[in-house]
């Protein structure tokens, strides 16, 4: 007979956008993984998002190695919806540029 000592909480949410969020915070799954794949460990990836408990981001982690062509995916399509929308920006009349706002500034 098994005994159930507890229950994982869910570790990624989806949220209106479509962005992976870790737990209950607004750390973003991309945060974490890009963190991970820089070799970064769960002490370190906590200590740059310190809203994770090391819980969470073990199983952000598990989540991701478990997940890992859908989230490969996933992360593709965000960069290249990035690319995009920079791009786009750049093209539309009302961009501002860092360099307008430091002028505006002086």
């Amino acid at each position: 007979m098994a005994i159930t000592f507890g229950t994982i909480p869910k570790v990624v949410r989806r949220v209106q956008g479509g962005t992976l969020r870790v737990g209950n915070t607004r750390v973003s799954l991309d945060s974490v993984v890009y963190a991970f794949n820089r070799g970064e460990d769960a002490v370190e990836i906590q200590r740059n998002f310190d809203t994770l408990s090391l819980a969470e981001i073990h199983a952000a982690i598990a989540y991701y190695l478990h997940n890992k062509e859908k989230v490969d995916k996933y992360l593709a399509k965000r960069a290249s919806d990035f690319e995009k929308r920079r791009a786009e920006s750049r093209l539309h009349p009302d961009h501002i540029s860092r360099e307008m706002l430091l002028a505006r500034k002086k």
